[in-house]
């Protein structure tokens, strides 16, 4: 038996576009997707080499479920390492576009690298072989297919892309991998239900985010208890998860795994998606896109975190907080205690005589030695006056509360309420002002009394504060209307804001979901921001305002809201003075 001529590489490849054609496509592509199909590919070239004396198969090559837009393919790869071990001297694909779609890197390789390489290609139903093929074949019609092999891989990517872009605006996940803590409805892929024991964890690694212990005490603990890292549980489920955080035999609970979870808005029932984009069709390479191009469409799928606990936890995050090296425990202060002079955050000392201690807090700055001072404060003594400033406070808001929803459901509306709203007023007066200077600009500019420079730089910054303070108004008008439609504030809040009217000792957790920070002066003054400033703000405002407008037409002093204004109630910053604080211990 004579030796071939030709050792021949059978390459064969489908991508997922090419499968799912019929999708974006008609029926004829439909049809065109069966016939691109590995098995038929493989007869086909098969019976074609059978045909031939001078020509033996090598090996098969199958790149099924890749892009023909790019080489980087594991089964292309191998056969061109075969061609340069000299094992391989022809390939034979069914047509131009199973060899690759790229118009640039397509043609390179059949125009040089294999004729350099003495490589035979051949592709059959285009009716090309490169042995028997004239001039003219090779350097006009291949260029023009595989020029058109280029554009349709373009079209197809441009299609693809549209009807993603459309998925997203709905709402609809179209992501082949959910988030920890969901899983794919069983009868809608681009739906998300709760995986109930990893939103579990989910839920309980938000809570001791609030407890206080910071995002590396958090992973450590999931670790020391067994806990399946996201990658690994995904993979006992029995999904094939290829994700990019990745690392190690066993995928353990990281830092970052435990942050991209506290800070994904997905938990509260928020589809967001869109935050990277491919450079092009041809590469898989992707690069993050600017938040404010994200796709984020709000109460696609239940929550299974609450907005008042993701509200806290970003708070706290800003300020990330650890577990006392000695007990092991978490402050009932940290990450919401600073120093009112520089803006550190104050750190817990513990001073220790006999069998006596006493415990205080203190500027980290001066405790570094790097200026500042002590703004020294016990913890005790802290703690009392706190409990006592966030009883007042939920105590008035309540009250508030209840005067403003009685309010509304007799008279006010949404219009009215930005009537008595004095901080729209403010901000419409300030749009006003910075739209009036950019018109008396031109008048300036016309007169002389500014250069054009000058009316450049002026008018760009007065248009900027006229938006600024347009922006500002529309928040204003839509915290206004979150106001009626959420009747001033959630329920978990609510609650926990009676509960709090009725509490003997803060806990960290009733702490942590009514204080937003904590600011310590050196004279030992407490000043405190509650959440909710502004809705509290609001109400008060409105409620003082129309009952001025009722004692126009009634004396001062009758009704509930002129009892109430009578009385004073705090605001959404209160504080505490040292003669406040002497009064309280000697009345004690």
């Amino acid at each position: 038996m004579s030796k071939k001529q030709f050792l021949a590489a059978m390459y064969l490849r489908l991508s997922r576009d090419d499968s799912d054609v019929g999708d974006v496509t008609d029926r004829e592509g439909s049809l065109k997707s069966e016939s691109n199909s590995i098995g038929n590919q493989r007869e086909l070239i098969r019976a074609f080499i059978h045909k031939q004396q001078d020509m033996e198969l090598y090996d098969i090559y199958v790149d099924d479920g890749f892009s023909g837009s790019n080489f980087d393919r594991p089964e292309f790869k191998r056969m061109i390492s075969d061609i340069e071990a000299g094992k391989v001297n022809c390939v034979i694909v069914k047509d131009l576009s199973r060899f690759g779609r790229d118009y640039i890197e397509s043609g390179r390789y059949i125009q040089k690298i294999f004729p350099a390489l003495s490589v035979r290609f051949i592709a059959l139903t285009d009716h090309y072989d490169s042995f028997q093929a004239d001039p003219s074949e090779s350097g006009i019609v291949l260029p023009v297919k595989n020029f058109i092999n280029d554009s349709y891989c373009r079209d197809i990517s441009t299609k693809v892309k549209s009807q993603f872009e459309v998925k997203r605006r709905n709402g609809e996940c179209i992501a082949a991998f959910v988030p920890y803590g969901y899983k794919k409805a069983p009868n809608n892929k681009n739906r998300l239900v709760p995986d109930e024991y990893a939103a579990d964890i989910v839920r309980k690694i938000f809570a001791w985010k609030i407890e206080g212990m910071a995002v590396s005490a958090i992973a450590k603990k999931l670790n020391g208890l067994g806990i399946l890292s996201p990658k690994e549980y995904k993979k006992s489920t029995g999904i094939n998860y290829r994700g990019g955080f990745s690392g190690g035999a066993r995928a353990q609970w990281s830092n970052s795994t435990v942050k991209r979870i506290l800070t994904n808005e997905i938990y509260l029932g928020h589809m967001v998606q869109g935050k990277s984009e491919k450079i092009n069709y041809k590469l898989k390479k992707s690069v993050a896109k600017p938040q404010e191009q994200w796709i984020k469409v709000e109460n696609t799928h239940e929550a299974v975190i609450s907005k008042d606990q993701f509200q806290v936890v970003q708070n706290l995050l800003k300020t990330d907080s650890r577990v006392s090296p000695v007990t092991e425990e978490v402050s009932l202060f940290t990450g919401i205690l600073f120093c009112k002079d520089c803006g550190e955050q104050m750190i817990r000392r513990v001073n220790r005589y006999k069998d006596t201690q006493k415990v205080y807090y203190i500027c980290s700055t001066k405790n570094r030695g790097e200026g500042c001072t002590r703004h020294s404060v016990e913890e005790e003594r802290l703690r009392e006056l706190v409990s006592e400033m966030i009883r007042n406070y939920a105590n008035c808001f309540l009250e508030e509360r209840r005067m403003f929803e009685k309010a509304v459901e007799m008279e006010l509306n949404f219009e009215s309420i930005i009537r008595y709203d004095t901080e729209i007023a403010r901000l419409k007066g300030e749009q006003e002002k910075y739209t009036a200077l950019c018109l008396g600009l031109h008048e300036d500019l016309r007169q002389g009394v500014i250069t054009e420079e000058e009316f450049e730089r002026l008018h760009g910054e007065f248009k900027r504060k006229a938006a600024e303070s347009e922006a500002a108004q529309k928040r204003q008008e839509d915290m206004i209307k979150e106001l009626f439609k959420n009747s001033v504030t959630s329920a978990a809040r609510l609650k926990m804001m009676q509960e709090s009217g009725e509490i003997k000792e803060i806990d960290r957790y009733t702490l942590c979901s009514m204080v937003k920070k904590i600011e310590v002066f050196e004279d030992r003054r407490l000043e405190i921001e509650f959440y909710y400033k502004n809705q509290y703000r609001m109400m008060c405002e409105v409620n003082k305002r129309m009952e001025q407008d009722r004692n126009k037409e009634t004396p001062y002093g009758q009704g509930e809201f002129a009892d109430k204004a009578k009385r004073g109630c705090p605001g959404a910053h209160t504080s505490m003075s040292k003669k406040q604080d002497r009064n309280k211990e000697r009345s004690a």
